[in-house]
């Protein structure tokens, strides 16, 4: 039986794309013969005060040598001299969901810090897998070799009746749904600004906002006080953390999906949206227009906001495109990867690691 030891940024079971991937591989993983520890470090990653990096330390020195340990990027890229320190005797693989130095809202020396901790951490993986090919390019230009990376992306949980018609909606606004955590990089202002200029007729939509409010809350103060001044404040609502079966009947009630990010590296939330049969607008930050099947949404400049606002018009306005774009949601689910599959592909590489 294979061993795999993980190393977690903190509480997995956390509510973001990221943790998600980490808990679902790690569970699938264990359905197919494998040995899962995983060690959960909480602490301020990517940028480790000393307290985090020595509790961090004294876990690896229990761990045999020649272990196998798969380290979230998050926490990998923020302890190179950990890295290169136990690169001897464990076999490190990396997980790179995207590089940090990419995350929104950083200043410029602290996003150079952060790409050459990563980069100098990530010359002691025996190899690297990331969510999306996008994501390949990005580490490819931090010097990464190509030939070390494998791209395993997100698999999506089994919809039933995927390739039917949409349920009847009963009249009322149109339903806009934003799944996404609110930070910066998720780009809920670029939204409520587009919103806010709509040339629609007054609650002909509303947008529900399902996402953590508390990960960065002087931010979501900040989105949630713009959004109280706009005339249409009263279309827009802020759900927070929803439990699995609230976040479903989300998916099940809303008419559109949209996703303003400024980058991801994958978008996890699309293609659940998309194996719901909705409609998608979002933008072309980072993966996310790759990660979106074609004919099944509408694909915007990332911060763009009078881009978005039009194509939010079209999908709002022309109930004829929203059900054309339904239709092809719902007939790429019929093809998306479930999380057995990609797992699979994700036990087959870390079995091939030297």
């Amino acid at each position: 039986m294979a061993l795999l030891h993980v190393l977690v940024p903190g509480d997995w079971h956390q509510p973001t794309g990221g943790y998600a991937y980490d808990r679902r591989m790690a569970r699938e993983l264990a359905a197919l013969g494998w040995t899962v520890h995983a060690e959960q470090l909480a602490g301020p990653w990517p940028t480790p005060d000393p307290d985090l990096l020595a509790r961090t330390h004294a876990w690896l020195a229990t761990l045999p040598d020649h272990s196998l340990v798969l380290a979230d990027g998050l926490a990998f890229g923020g302890m190179p001299e950990l890295a290169r320190f136990h690169a001897g005797r464990l076999r490190w693989a990396a997980l790179v969901h995207h590089p940090l130095h990419l995350e929104t809202g950083l200043d410029g020396a602290g996003r150079l810090h952060l790409r050459n901790s990563e980069t100098r951490a990530l010359q002691w993986a025996r190899g690297v897998v990331v969510t999306s090919r996008h994501t390949v390019r990005d580490l490819v230009a931090m010097g990464v070799p190509e030939q070390s990376i494998a791209v395993v992306e997100p698999g999506t949980e089994r919809v039933p009746g995927p390739g039917m018609p949409p349920p009847h909606r009963a009249p009322g606004p149109v339903r806009l749904l934003c799944v996404a955590t609110v930070t910066p990089r998720k780009g809920h202002a670029v939204l409520l600004e587009a919103l806010a200029d709509l040339p629609m007729p007054e609650q002909s939509w509303e947008l529900h906002n399902v996402g953590s409010l508390q990960r960065d809350p002087d931010h979501a103060h900040r989105m949630q006080t713009l959004a109280a001044a706009m005339p249409c404040a009263s279309q827009v609502t802020w759900h927070g953390e929803v439990d699995d079966n609230t976040l479903r009947s989300h998916y099940d009630h809303a008419d559109v999906f949209v996703l303003p990010s400024l980058h991801e590296g994958f978008g996890m939330v699309v293609t659940e949206a998309v194996a719901h049969g909705l409609p998608v607008v979002t933008t072309d930050g980072g993966a996310l227009a790759d990660t979106l099947p074609p004919g099944a949404g509408l694909v915007v400049p990332a911060g763009n906001a009078p881009a978005l606002r039009a194509a939010l018009h079209r999908v709002l306005h022309d109930t004829a495109l929203r059900n054309q774009l339904a239709s092809g949601a719902r007939q790429a689910a019929l093809s998306l990867p479930d999380w057995p599959q990609q797992a699979a592909r994700l036990s087959q590489w870390l079995h091939a690691l030297p």
